[in-house]
């Protein structure tokens, strides 16, 4: 009897599928699908526990509701300002002060222009005297009940915005008040207390000559108001004297052209404040003054001879004049040098405010405040929309860690180290040991 030879074991593993001999060598070391925590398995979780869900969800939306209904309510009040177009950007001004050298200094700094030319009038709009000015009028210290002038204002600073960042160019003031009527008339008052600020500075070229002539014509109009109450007394003195039309002519004339010398002199003083030496306008009035003190030397006269004397031979006729008609006469030449300087000082100002009318009002406004009709705090959709959302998220958390904590009470191996940690956290337990 033949026997038939067996296969042998390497052709029997060859016959071996490789997935079997894979899965039978190598251990499954993967969890099962069983342990993987899915979308379904979440929430059937917050199923069980939707009342958990629920009650947190409304209990958000229910505080919300009711803080809502507690919170003060404010009303904002918005006025819109034009500020002025700025023409000059700083390195154009430091240009013009260096004369020769501006050009190399403008292609040298042209990024030192301002970021925004509305920065200007915010800051101002928020300066410490705008301020105290709304402060005191509106009687914020005791609405605030503020001790300190300093602590009012930093009060009244959380109530008001000042923003002219906004890409429209223009400058928005808001306040915010519990009273609707009075955050309409605090938002148009800002403006007023700005204009008394910037009455009182000079911002523009127009508004340097203004405020310069303005001082200076006060200052002649003082002049000749005591010119003549010398002239007065003069009078009284030595009696009404009636120079002959020579003399009325010399006088008329040389009080003119000292007068006209020295109110150009005091224009060529106003225009240095602001000009270079090589202005153009600067360099002919310069020239002017020197023609008008060459006629002035003609007479055999000096602008600097002010005051009475032998210096001012050249204003009286030749020959023997009484000593009274001649104090007489230099009264009355003082009257009509301070009328003449007078008078062109008058024009200079009226010019001056005539360009400062051209330049357009520093502030203009585009929309006054008006009386809010909603109030602007607090938006109780808004609040209670946000805290149901956040009660919602907060109820789907609860939910999840309760059933993580049942889930590890159910192991035994957990649920005795949860024991001694109760146990160790336990205040009595503590107490005893």
């Amino acid at each position: 009897m033949t026997l038939k030879s067996s296969p042998s074991i390497e052709n029997t593993l060859d016959e071996v599928p490789p997935a079997a001999t894979s899965a039978a060598a190598v251990p499954a070391a993967v969890p099962a699908a069983d342990d993987e925590i899915s979308l379904l398995d979440l929430l059937i979780v917050l199923a069980e526990r939707k009342r958990t869900v629920l009650w947190t969800t409304g209990t958000f939306a229910v505080l919300a509701i009711v803080v809502s209904l507690l919170l003060p309510v404010k009303y904002t009040a918005t006025t819109t300002l034009l500020p002025p177009a700025s023409s000059n950007s700083v390195s154009s001004m430091l240009a013009s002060q260096l004369g020769n050298l501006g050009g190399m200094a403008a292609m040298a700094g042209g990024g030192l222009s301002l970021k925004n030319p509305n920065d200007r009038y915010v800051s101002m709009l928020r300066s410490q005297t705008v301020e105290d000015l709304m402060v005191k009028r509106y009687g914020l210290m005791k609405e605030y009940h503020a001790h300190y002038l300093s602590n009012a204002r930093k009060d009244f600073e959380a109530h008001a915005t000042v923003d002219g960042d906004g890409k429209d160019g223009l400058i928005h003031i808001s306040i915010e008040d519990h009273d609707p009527r009075k955050a309409a008339e605090m938002a148009n008052g800002y403006v007023d207390a700005y204009r008394y600020l910037s009455q009182h500075l000079a911002i523009s070229e127009a508004s340097q000559r203004r405020l310069f002539f303005q001082q200076e014509l006060q200052d002649a109009k003082n002049n000749l108001a005591d010119a003549e109450v010398a002239l007065e007394q003069t009078e009284l003195k030595t009696g009404i004297i009636q120079p002959d039309s020579e003399e009325r002519a010399l006088i008329q004339s040389a009080a003119t052209l000292r007068a006209q010398i020295t109110a150009l002199d005091v224009q060529i003083q106003g225009m240095q404040t602001y000009a270079t030496g090589e202005n153009a306008q600067l360099i002919q009035a310069q020239q002017e003054l020197a023609g008008l003190q060459a006629e002035l030397a003609k007479l055999g006269g000096s602008s600097e001879a002010m005051g009475g004397g032998a210096e001012d031979a050249f204003l009286l006729p030749k020959g023997v004049i009484p000593k009274d008609e001649m104090e007489y006469i230099r009264r009355l030449r003082d009257v009509k040098y301070d009328e003449t300087i007078f008078d062109i000082l008058a024009k200079q100002f009226e010019m001056a405010k005539l360009d400062e009318a051209k330049e357009g009002a520093l502030i203009q406004v585009i929309d006054p405040a008006v009386i809010p009709d909603r109030r602007s705090f607090p938006k109780r959709g808004l609040i209670v929309i946000v805290s149901t959302v956040l009660g919602l998220f907060f109820g789907i958390f609860l939910a999840l860690f309760q059933a993580a904590m049942q889930r590890l009470r159910e192991d035994p191996e957990t649920g005795v180290k949860l024991s001694l940690l109760r146990r160790a956290l336990s205040v009595r337990s503590a107490a005893a040991s």
